[in-house]
């Protein structure tokens, strides 16, 4: 940005610039501001510039990876040594070191706390304070809660958590295995965000917190989320690393049973798919709830006493209550009849109580829900963490990194080994200067007279302390202590107890050097300390490990093989109903009638053919059973705009069989070879008509559907059925032309094409208003005109061959064209009874 010269352009930015006079401010008598000194080009004399040249690009990529290396170290990611995040850890060590909120104390506000929090260390928004420190009150959220809650802390069920004002909160016990080692110098300190104040930048942990309560979070450019585990089974790996037995992944795998979640569920991975998700750091595990059946008392449902299956647990991070209305909804919708209820009874164990039909499997059922609730999930493991490093100047700073298992528990205990190197410093350094004041004590003692008289006969207290110092040989610190000293010290009693703490602390002195000299005695020193948080914290594992999955969900299982009638309104409602009797009393919305009519088994499918040539499948019980309106088909399926269904085919083999798609007959015509029948046939508004194979709309398609025909832009599908080569097709276009011709005269595609020319038109503004296939010599294709009069295009006057103009229905005039055909009154299809079920079984 180069400054401005011209006056105006200065003057203009002066009075923008912050600072500028306001309206009404006294000025020159030229009108202009007072002259303030001009700003000096970039780089020139006269001193700095408050603008400079910068390059955007460079500028935008600076702040950005400023902004990315913030989030990444400061909020998203935990570190792999405590296991905590920073907002984590400030509420930590503001419950112990700012309010003294230990275990065995009392609580207090939980406003408080985040109050403090705010106000010292973490100066971002007290809910995010207090929405952290929720979760480290939940015990359905972490393995083993760090903080101890008093009130509404939210629950399974989703419930959310009261307001700060309302709840109170102290440490947990094993919280204190975090933070006791804190004031003996383990750990580094750093100025807060003001500099008011210091923080530790990692808390001295006494055991692997990042992976007994895992993390969840989502940085720049990465996420992390590391499943919880069982406190006792990974302390029993990072022993088994001490002690040389757990330098592989396998072999920590012999301790580490897999992930365990606080909600239970059962974990559905093989040894060989844990291995390699510990060993890469990321993948996934299936996971899903457990259940038992259960006898219902008595007086189930309809009077019954039907049985019970109840659900024990449900997958980790879900809220019981969108598990217990998707079972709801399953049963409002009839999808599963087997299944007649479902009520949760859970208090703070889970129990969704679902009730089924006395002939139901309760593998199938389960089996269902698996398939179609949240009952199974994919849980995603990405073992990123923040990793210490050395810098060159010998400074510990943090970088993101994906660990293995073992990696992490490395770091965990050398880390440990940091924390206790310090320790044993501390205390030795501490020993140190008591053993230095005790031996002070038991010199003055020796000549405890001579030191009276000394004392007596000082000016002052530094005068004695001179001649104290100088006359036994003490120090500064034994001389301060000793002038301090209370009379009833001298007593023999009580230097008695001063010469046997001063043996104590001799040998403690000598125990302590002795660990800071042996490696191999520390690494013990750890091992012992870790068996014993696992003595006083470890717990029964709650998820089960399962190598295999059970019953596999088979849809054809769920479906009531029985038989039941499509119908499909012109307005594009569709409903299934058992049985029809009169379809004029069939309920459809103002305006609306029955378009088409289809039947079939349950098990069998139908097909929706579209005016945009896609063809929609489903199941014919995958439709709503009821005596309303119906759903929209648009809801169904993904259609688009002004698209509209032409054509519904029932795939039961009683009305139309239709064998799998075979490659070498469905696909790219072979040898002069076409595709296998059966086949469809459409016709579209610019007089284009094809055959194709039905075999490839066979199974249920997705929501997208599948293309039976590929339309030239501004053309669509008027009509589309099934046609077996025997029959006629008759259309008429809007020019009041009409053709018939045999319907094998139209070629059968391979695959979804625009066609061929079925009727030539008759100038830009005409176009086919109708086609019926016709299957009987009495059959007709009535269009109307303009004024509403009725024709008839019937085979005896109308046959011509394909592609021609087709012969004149009457003398065509401007603005007497025909516009619509007459869509044929829907019949209700018959079904053999006879063989319908083992038909449609096989």
């Amino acid at each position: 940005m180069e400054p401005t010269t011209d006056p105006k352009d200065q003057l203009a930015l002066f009075q923008s610039s912050p600072g500028a006079l306001p309206a009404g401010a006294p000025r020159r008598a030229d009108g202009a501001p007072p002259r303030r000194p001009p700003i000096a080009p970039a780089g020139g004399g006269g001193g700095a510039s408050p603008i400079q040249d910068a390059s955007l690009a460079e500028e935008t990529q600076k702040r950005y990876l400023s902004y990315a290396l913030s989030v990444v170290t400061s909020r998203a990611l935990p570190d792999v040594r405590d296991g905590m995040k920073p907002v984590q850890r400030r509420i930590l060590y503001t419950m112990h070191h700012d309010l003294g909120l230990k275990f065995d104390g009392r609580h207090v506000k939980s406003a408080r706390v985040a109050g403090d929090v705010l106000g010292k260390y973490h100066p971002h928004s007290s809910e995010a304070i207090y929405d952290a420190m929720v979760r480290m009150a939940q015990p359905f959220t972490l393995r083993a809660p760090l903080v101890d809650g008093q009130g509404n802390y939210g629950s399974a069920d989703g419930d959310a958590p009261a307001a700060m004002r309302y709840t109170e909160a102290k440490l947990s016990k094993i919280a204190d295995e975090l933070l006791s080692e804190l004031p003996r110098s383990t750990v580094d300190f750093r100025p807060n965000y003001d500099g008011t104040q210091d923080e530790p930048t990692v808390l001295p942990a006494r055991f692997p917190n990042l992976l007994v309560n895992g993390a969840q979070g989502i940085a720049v450019g990465m996420a992390t989320s590391i499943p919880p585990h069982a406190l006792g089974e990974v302390i029993d790996a990072a022993v088994a690393m001490i002690d040389g037995e757990g330098t592989t992944t396998k072999q920590l795998l012999k301790h580490i049973k897999g992930p365990d979640f606080p909600t239970g569920g059962q974990l559905l991975s093989s040894r060989k798919e844990l291995e390699e998700v510990y060993e890469t750091g990321q993948g996934s595990l299936k996971l899903r709830g457990t259940w038992k059946e259960e006898a219902a008392p008595s007086g189930g449902k309809r009077g019954e006493s039907n049985p019970l299956i109840i659900i024990q647990s449900i997958p980790y991070g879900l809220e019981r209550k969108n598990v217990v209305a998707q079972i709801a909804e399953i049963i409002i919708d009839k999808k599963l009849p087997l299944l007649l209820d479902v009520r949760d009874e859970s208090t703070d164990e889970t129990r969704i109580v679902c009730e089924v039909k006395k002939e139901a499997n309760a593998e199938l059922v389960m089996a269902y829900l698996f398939k179609h609730t949240s009952l199974s999930t994919n849980v995603q493991v990405n073992l990123t963490c923040l990793v210490p490093i050395k810098t060159a100047a010998g400074e510990t700073v943090t970088t993101p990194q994906r660990c293995s298992l073992v990696q992490m528990l490395r770091q965990f205990l050398d880390f440990r080994m940091e924390v206790v190197v310090r320790r044993l410093g501390h205390d030795l350094a501490q020993i140190k200067k008591r053993i230095h004041l005790l031996e002070g004590f038991v010199t003055i003692f020796d000549a405890l007279d001579e030191t009276i008289r000394i004392i007596r006969k000082s000016e002052g207290k530094q005068d004695a302390a001179q001649k104290l110092m100088k006359r036994f040989e003490l120090s500064e610190l034994q001389v301060d202590a000793i002038l301090e000293l209370r009379l009833y010290r001298l007593a023999q009693l009580e230097i008695n107890v001063i010469r046997g703490e001063l043996e104590e602390k001799r040998k403690e002195e000598k125990r302590l050097s002795q660990l800071l000299s042996s490696l191999g005695a520390r690494w013990k020193l750890i091992r012992a300390e870790l068996l014993e948080i696992k003595t006083t914290y470890a717990d029964r594992r709650q998820t089960k490990i399962t190598g295999a999955d059970e019953t596999e969900y088979d849809a054809e299982a769920f479906i009531i093989d029985e038989d039941a009638v499509v119908l499909l309104s012109a307005q594009g409602w569709l409903k299934r109903q058992q049985s029809v009797r009169d379809l004029s009393a069939t309920r459809v919305r103002e305006g609306d009638a029955i378009l088409d009519v289809a039947a079939g088994s349950t098990k069998s499918s139908i097909a929706l053919f579209s005016s945009t040539g896609a063809c929609y499948v489903m199941r014919i019980v995958d439709v709503q059973a009821t005596t309303g309106y119906g759903n929209p088909v648009q809801t169904l399926f993904k259609m688009q705009d002004g698209e509209r269904i032409v054509k519904m085919l029932s795939f039961d083999p009683r009305m139309l069989e239709v064998p799998p798609p075979e490659p070498e007959s469905d696909g790219p015509l072979l040898d002069g070879k076409e595709p296998a029948g059966p086949h469809g046939l459409f016709v579209t508004k610019l007089g284009q008509t094809s055959r194709f194979s039905l075999r490839g709309h066979r199974d249920p398609s997705t929501r997208a559907g599948r293309k039976y025909a590929r339309l030239a832009e501004g053309d669509e599908v008027l009509y589309a059925d099934f046609c077996d080569g025997t029959e006629r097709l008759a259309c008429a276009t809007s020019h009041a032309h009409a053709l018939v011709c045999m319907a094998n005269e139209v070629p059968i595609l391979a695959g979804a094409g625009k066609g061929v020319r079925l009727v030539k038109l008759d100038g830009a503004d005409d176009g086919v208003v109708g086609a019926r296939l016709i299957r009987d010599l009495n059959d007709l294709l009535v269009v109307v005109n303009e004024d509403g009069k009725e024709y008839e295009v019937s085979v005896k006057r109308s046959v011509t061959s394909r592609a021609g103009k087709g012969s004149a229905l009457y003398n065509y005039k401007r603005g007497k064209k025909l516009v619509r055909a007459v869509d044929p009154t829907p019949t209700l299809p018959e079904l053999p009874e006879a063989t319908m079920k083992d038909e449609v079984k096989a």
